[in-house]
């Protein structure tokens, strides 16, 4: 018999590491085809998918023998990434069977997040699994299982109230910016990269009438793109320390592997500004920004998991409209169950399928050759005929091995159907 492969799934989240662990891991967009081609050339893994997001870095995978895949992906970790494992193996956390399955539906209908039903999450998903397809790391188990997280997460939001009030981390950054304030109208924003939640971000401050915006992107068409989207100005990357003076907001997403803000750039800029309080967004991971600015005076710095403090409000209304949302995900797991167990008799199916169509078609073959009177009508018959009583022969075995009720016999069930039948030796039956 063929082994089936099994699903479990690797990694850390906001939930088991803080930012400066999360960030070691994280992997960028460039970075994405090359693990995926490595971890797919590793004899211990069937099929793999990466999710990397500034809140958490797992990889899921399809593998026969799951101690040992998980062992590797903790040396991939840190070979690809320099880092030594125990820098980071006490954030791991290792899911397979169910718990793997329930995990990723958590996943996609924002039951696991940071911030409970932002919609963000799922996005992020289908980007994933977009990735995984395109690099052809996805078979039939994993296909199967993110088309069904995608359609769990649409259910728990359609048929919840998830979504429906209104926290998020750029929400968040509005709630602490006006705390900073006290009103929003007439502040400077400054947005450094282009960044999915930053601009978000961007968007609640400009509803709250902060003005003026000034966007600063490595690309300057991209930072002109955004500017004109919030009617402001772009300008170079290399003048954001200048802006710094006049800025009362900035907001920082790069994809920079190191800072791009540090304490030495504010030398004299407070001073400039007359030590008007500066708030700075931190919602990159790796941070953009250096913690070490924090302790200037009149300087606050919040990057990502600071703003969890934030969101407080509504919180646990999320949280009631998440209890409905879990029973939804149990509902699925089980039923992903139920397909995942048949894939054990799939393969004796078909096999057995094929042995009786290989026997009908010899035997028509053989019949045919003796009555050359037959006419076409008389062979389509005979032939409509016994592709009825193949059907028929295989309907009771097939329900029979995808029973449920048999699981903890079933491979015995299907060794006997191998043995009975000779599935296994194609190559010794007599033509």
């Amino acid at each position: 018999m063929v082994e089936k492969s099994e699903i479990v799934v690797i990694g850390l989240n906001h939930q088991t590491a803080p930012v400066e662990v999360r960030e070691r891991l994280a992997f960028s967009s460039e970075d994405n085809p090359k693990v995926l081609q490595t971890m797919r050339q590793n004899p211990y893994v069937d099929e793999v998918v990466l999710f990397s997001t500034c809140n958490r870095v797992e990889l899921l995978v399809a593998t026969k023998d799951i101690s040992k895949a998980v062992e590797m992906v903790k040396d991939f970790f840190a070979d690809f990434k320099k880092t030594p494992r125990q820098s980071f193996e006490q954030a791991l956390y290792v899911y397979d069977g169910d718990e793997a399955v329930r995990h990723i539906f958590r996943v996609a209908a924002s039951l696991d997040s940071m911030v409970v039903g932002e919609p963000q999450i799922l996005g992020q998903i289908k980007e994933s699994y977009q990735e995984a397809s395109s690099n052809r790391t996805c078979g039939v188990i994993l296909n199967r299982l993110m088309h069904r997280s995608f359609s769990v997460a649409k259910r728990v939001r359609t048929e919840t109230g998830i979504g429906d009030h209104a926290v998020s981390i750029s929400y968040a950054a509005v709630e602490l910016g006006r705390k900073i304030f006290g009103q929003l109208e007439g502040k400077a924003v400054l947005l450094i990269g282009a960044g999915e939640m930053a601009e978000l971000a961007v968007e609640h401050l400009v509803t709250n009438r902060a003005r003026p915006i000034f966007v600063a992107n490595r690309t300057f068409e991209r930072g002109l793109e955004i500017a004109e989207k919030f009617k402001g100005t772009a300008i170079r990357f290399e003048e954001v320390h200048d802006y710094l003076k006049q800025a009362d907001i900035v907001i920082s997403s790069t994809g920079a592997p190191h800072y791009i803000l540090v304490r030495g750039d504010f030398k004299g800029v407070m001073r400039a500004r007359k030590n008007r309080p500066l708030f700075l967004i931190d919602i990159a991971v790796p941070r953009d920004i250096e913690p070490e600015i924090n302790r200037i005076t009149n300087v606050y710095v919040y990057d990502i998991d600071d703003l969890k403090n934030a969101i407080q409000e509504n919180i646990e209304e999320r949280r009631k409209e998440a209890r409905r949302g879990e029973r939804l995900v149990d509902e699925a797991v089980v039923q992903f169950r139920r397909w995942f167990e048949c894939l054990d008799v799939v393969p004796t199916i078909v096999a057995l399928r094929e042995k009786l169509e290989e026997i009908r078609q010899a035997e028509i073959k053989k019949t045919f050759a003796s009555l050359t009177s037959a006419s076409e009508e008389d062979r389509a018959a005979v032939d409509r005929l016994t592709v009825s009583l193949i059907k028929k022969i295989l309907h009771d075995p097939t329900l029979f091995l995808k029973q449920r009720g048999h699981k903890d016999k079933k491979s015995l069930y299907v060794d006997i159907i191998r043995r009975l039948f000779d599935l296994d030796e194609p190559n010794n039956r007599e033509p």
